[in-house]
């Protein structure tokens, strides 16, 4: 993709700044980053194929978390999923509107979803989560978990590595988490996590990938 880092924000940052950069940043880049990676030819089979599976399996409403320029929202609802995309970048939402004009997608946070308590049967957050400073993410999955119905499943995709440790993604920095120290913070926030997979970015041999599948507790 090509597009220079930005510098990393500084540590201690109140959420709303690092929303504020975290959106500048993607609204500048939107068309570049939909052209890059806003269609499954781009994806990772493996992935695509995960997805898939999962969505399957979810007995009711979908909410795609951070659905950036909305091709895995599009993806679910070709195979029958009711779902809707939901992002912090405008410019995003209005792209994915622009793109598949069939599907709902509206502006939100992950810390406030702005839906009902448990009105999911399955929440998508890929990669959705990865601009997050790590004292963030529990209180975002607590939100996760309280749109999520009691039979309701959660799917993460990440970048994952041996520490936590920020890295300087080419649009905004990012978090790399070791699959363990998720999965605490998932089970804190009332998760049972029943599945993990994880690996290897043949582009990048340092930076690998994981999926952890999770449930109410």
């Amino acid at each position: 993709m090509p597009v220079s880092p930005h510098d990393p924000p500084r540590g201690g940052v109140p959420a709303a700044s690092t929303d504020d950069a975290v959106r500048t940043a993607y609204s500048e880049r939107a068309d570049e980053y939909a052209a890059a990676l806003g269609s499954l030819s781009a994806m990772n089979p493996l992935d695509v194929q995960l997805i898939s599976d999962w969505a399957a399996q979810c007995p009711g409403p979908i909410v795609d978390a951070g659905c950036g320029p909305g091709h895995w929202t599009h993806f679910l609802q070709e195979r029958g999923a009711e779902v809707e995309g939901v992002d912090l970048v405008p410019a995003f939402v209005e792209l994915a509107r622009t793109r598949f004009p069939t599907v709902s997608y509206r502006v939100a946070r992950l810390d406030d979803l702005g839906l009902p308590d448990q009105a999911a049967a399955g929440i998508l957050a890929w990669y959705s989560l990865i601009h997050l400073e790590p004292a963030r993410v529990p209180a975002v999955l607590r939100e996760l978990r309280r749109c999520l119905r009691d039979d309701g499943t959660l799917l993460l995709g990440c970048f994952v590595s041996e520490r936590l440790e920020p890295f300087p993604h080419s649009v905004a920095t990012a978090y790399s988490w070791p699959v363990d120290e998720l999965t605490r913070r998932l089970e804190s926030a009332g998760f049972v996590v029943r599945h993990t997979e994880t690996r290897p970015n043949p582009a990048r041999l340092d930076r690998w990938h994981s999926a952890l599948l999770a449930e109410r507790a």
